[in-house]
């Protein structure tokens, strides 16, 4: 399978997709005109005309990346 332009994955556009279809069965209006009536296919017709925005999210950081980043600014401190 090709990689879709604007993915770094192909998984990653299935997830989005995967995503946008639910939107569309919970009730949420396309966002172009398609003369599909399955969700999936409108999803990946408004991912192709660049309608559909997604952005990865920042991973928070561990408890042991934070306490080793104050720790070495208390050390900064005293020095």
């Amino acid at each position: 399978m090709k990689l879709m332009d604007g993915f770094d994955s192909n998984y990653r556009y299935i997830l989005v997709a995967a995503r946008r279809a639910r939107q569309l069965q919970g009730g949420a209006p396309p966002v172009i005109e398609t003369p599909s009536r399955k969700p999936c296919r409108i999803a990946q017709d408004e991912i192709k005309a660049g309608k559909v925005k997604w952005v990865i999210p920042e991973m928070p950081r561990s408890a042991a990346e934070v306490a080793s980043e104050l720790l070495e600014k208390a050390i900064a401190k005293d020095v």
